[in-house]
């Protein structure tokens, strides 16, 4: 795979615009990084996976919460505006049934109940974010576990 940098070297300022946008303080970091983790495992993305489990445990947080995203719906472990971004990642990153809404009116209902709109902006960032980072990922990161 070639390198992206070398061949579009405007994906630098992309990458920093991106990060700024989500890094704003309208939602707090950790719930950044559990948004990301779960966008990983949702995708399949071993890479993604391993690096927000790494960045959480940087941040100190518990290996309970760490491996719980995979099943938040039922772990104690979280919020209610973590368990709000979490389901929004769950709506948008999961295939709707036909005829169905991806991310239902009672879902952005309740998630804007814990996010005023910057934050409601962020989130949306954060998930589109993490749409484009999974993508170039699981194109071109063939070997994501270090030997």
């Amino acid at each position: 795979m070639p390198d992206a940098n070398t061949h579009l070297p405007e994906i630098q300022q992309l990458a920093g615009l991106m990060v700024r946008s989500v890094g704003n303080g309208s939602v707090p970091a950790t719930t950044t990084s559990l948004v990301y983790l779960r966008a990983g495992h949702l995708v399949g993305s071993t890479y993604q996976v391993i690096r927000h489990s790494a960045d959480l445990r940087k941040a100190g947080e518990s290996e309970h919460r760490i491996n719980a995203v995979a099943t938040w719906p039922d772990a104690p472990y979280f919020t209610e505006p973590e368990r709000a971004a979490l389901a929004l990642t769950d709506a948008v990153f999961t295939p709707a049934a036909p005829g169905t809404e991806r991310v239902p009116e009672a879902l952005f209902t309740e998630t804007t109940k814990h996010y005023d709109d910057k934050a409601m902006a962020t989130l949306m960032m954060t998930l589109a974010t993490a749409g484009f980072w999974m993508n170039v990922a699981l194109v071109s990161t063939p070997d994501p576990l270090p030997a």
